[in-house]
């Protein structure tokens, strides 16, 4: 088997058909964290998904980042490009080394892993069949350089807390209407939150990630 790109942990279906694919969830952890951090928002999940949560590639005490901050919303653009081409071949070397249906890859983040999942988004376009991003943003530089893919067949859930103190809540709206100029199908979910995924959030996207595994069951 290839080596992997980066570090990731692991969770399937403990009953697997060799003659089956796997719809694929890829997750990405905020500044500071690791891969074990969002591991119990899709606990259960794994029944449905492969389920990879990868770790940052950077230390950033007391855990990891995928890119660093040169100022308020304004990541460094040549770490922050590293870090997009290292998950497009983390994602790439799933779909190799595991049964996964390439037509049902989702990604789901918070806060630095719901800024690179909406960035991979626009940049992998069809290939992405949902987002889940939780209180990111979207850099200028990835708006106005990044090469930008047709996300018409694209399916996300963007929420973000209302009373976010680290990413301001009007980044989430613009989230919520770049998409939708794009074409694609969004769901915006906003609460009377900080930075944080709170109960009522966890239960609506793990709703929508259901119900999106129902539907290409259908």
């Amino acid at each position: 088997m290839v080596q992997s790109p980066m570090i990731y942990e692991l969770r399937k279906p403990k009953e697997i058909d060799p003659e089956k694919s796997y719809p694929a969830l890829f997750v990405l952890h905020g500044i500071g964290s690791n891969e074990q951090d969002m591991l119990s928002l899709v606990d259960g999940l794994e029944d449905t998904y492969y389920i990879f949560s990868i770790r940052g590639h950077l230390i950033q005490p007391p855990g990891f980042a995928y890119f660093t901050i040169q100022g308020f919303g304004k990541p460094h653009r040549d770490v922050f490009d590293v870090a997009v081409n290292k998950l497009l071949h983390f994602i790439d070397y799933a779909c190799e080394a595991y049964p996964v249906d390439r037509n049902q890859v989702y990604l789901l983040g918070f806060s630095q892993g719901a800024i690179l999942s909406m960035t991979l988004g626009l940049t992998l376009g069809d290939r992405i069949k949902g987002i889940v991003a939780l209180s990111g943003y979207i850099p200028a530089f990835v708006k106005e350089e990044y090469k930008i893919k047709n996300v018409e067949q694209l399916s996300l859930f963007i929420s973000h807390g209302e009373l976010d103190q680290i990413l301001p809540f009007e980044w989430g709206l613009a989230n919520n209407e770049l998409f939708n100029k794009l074409g694609a199908n969004v769901t915006f979910k906003t609460y009377r939150e900080g930075h944080t995924v709170a109960p009522n959030n966890l239960r609506d996207f793990r709703t929508w990630l259901e119900t999106k595994a129902r539907e290409e069951d259908l």
